[in-house]
């Protein structure tokens, strides 16, 4: 995939999902009827003025990292600090327009996987796992377990459907002889397998079974309706995902739980990079489910209570409602700058880590 595809590809991406976030804050704003100075794609310095329409300046930035939306003012300091308006206005409309960014790209998500279900269809999960590798000298390859073989049942697992684990079974079954029913080319069988320690390479278990496997599952064509609800319960479970995987990671920071491996972040230089290699691993389907992660990734960082972000000036907005009374704009300026600065600084440290990535040939996905 050539470098000039992949940044293309990206800064597509980049623009579609930085212009919806956008947009919520915009279109929510004017809909509350807040006056509103400047829509901007990336941030300052000013590269170009692309329109100006009702008093609204429509501008291209030259840093590409992101987007505003900058509401009008009387107070120079508050000009400055691009929330005038926004700050006059009620609390409940300050935290919808506040939080309209992010629920714009959670929608784009939902649209982008109801349109792939649309294209390629839904997948349907059917009993059983497939095996798609056995281990050499395994509990498994001691079974007699082949590849394509569907496991349908291991001791009292009952009948495995997606959400059965069959870690337990072999851990509470180590050593014992018991059943697995499986279904080999059409016919079911039954064999033995004895639970047990296992190694191979760099893949070891001290209690398993010792074969890889994948969801038994084929596709079914989709119609509006089911692609709808498809997508919109894709959006839910990869964000629910997203949102445990960083109370695991902070819990893991904290000491409060088994470090986690691996646990590293990607900037612009990375993201672009991805898109690349998801292209040429994936295709273009491959591209908006990519598309569609990243949306769902800025939704929920743009929540997260960190100073410069949807979430903190939210949090802001909370806190004011509790107390009853206006924080100072020069105390809230403060703490969104230096959240500002440091957000820079992260992204300067994680752009350094991409391009070494890069210049080694280190695939950003680890494999």
């Amino acid at each position: 995939m050539s470098a000039l595809v992949s940044l293309l590809g990206f800064f597509v991406l980049l623009g579609i999902l930085v212009i919806a976030h956008e947009l919520g804050h915009f279109l929510t704003a004017r809909f509350f009827r807040i006056p509103v100075d400047e829509f901007g794609i990336g941030f300052p310095p000013r590269a170009k003025v692309l329109a100006t329409r009702n008093g609204v300046a429509y501008t291209l930035n030259w840093l590409p990292i992101g987007g505003f939306v900058k509401f009008s003012s009387n107070s120079g300091d508050n000009a400055s600090y691009g929330i005038g308006s926004l700050r006059e206005a009620p609390i409940y409309q300050r935290i919808l327009i506040l939080a309209a960014g992010p629920i714009m790209n959670i929608a784009v998500a939902a649209i982008l996987y109801t349109g792939i279900a649309l294209s390629v269809g839904i997948p349907v999960y059917d009993n059983g796992l497939v095996v798609n590798q056995v281990f050499p000298d395994s509990p498994a390859a001691r079974a007699g377990l082949l590849t394509d073989d569907i496991v349908l049942q291991i001791g009292e697992s009952g009948v495995i459907t997606r959400d059965v684990k069959i870690g337990p079974v072999a851990e509470t079954n180590v050593g014992t002889a018991i059943p697995m029913i499986i279904l080999r080319k059409g016919t079911e069988q039954t064999l033995t397998i004895t639970p047990g320690p296992w190694s191979y390479q760099e893949s070891s278990s001290t209690a398993g079974f010792g074969f890889g496997y994948m969801s038994n599952s084929h596709i079914e064509d989709a119609t509006l309706t089911t692609a709808v609800v498809h997508g919109a319960k894709t959006t839910y479970l990869v964000a629910v995902s997203m949102v445990d995987g960083l109370f695991s990671w902070l819990k893991s920071l904290l000491g409060l739980s088994p470090k986690i491996d691996n646990a590293s972040m990607t900037g612009i230089v990375g993201m672009a990079r991805g898109t690349g290699e998801i292209i040429e691993r994936d295709g273009w389907i491959g591209y908006f489910n990519w598309m569609a992660i990243i949306s769902l990734n800025l939704a929920v960082f743009n929540l997260l209570p960190i100073p410069a972000l949807d979430g903190s000036h939210i949090l802001f907005a909370i806190i004011e409602f509790v107390r009853r009374k206006r924080i100072p704009l020069e105390y809230e300026a403060r703490v969104h700058f230096a959240g500002f600065a440091l957000l820079m600084l992260l992204m300067v440290v994680v752009t350094v880590s991409d391009v070494q990535g890069w210049i080694s040939g280190t695939s950003i996905f680890g494999k």
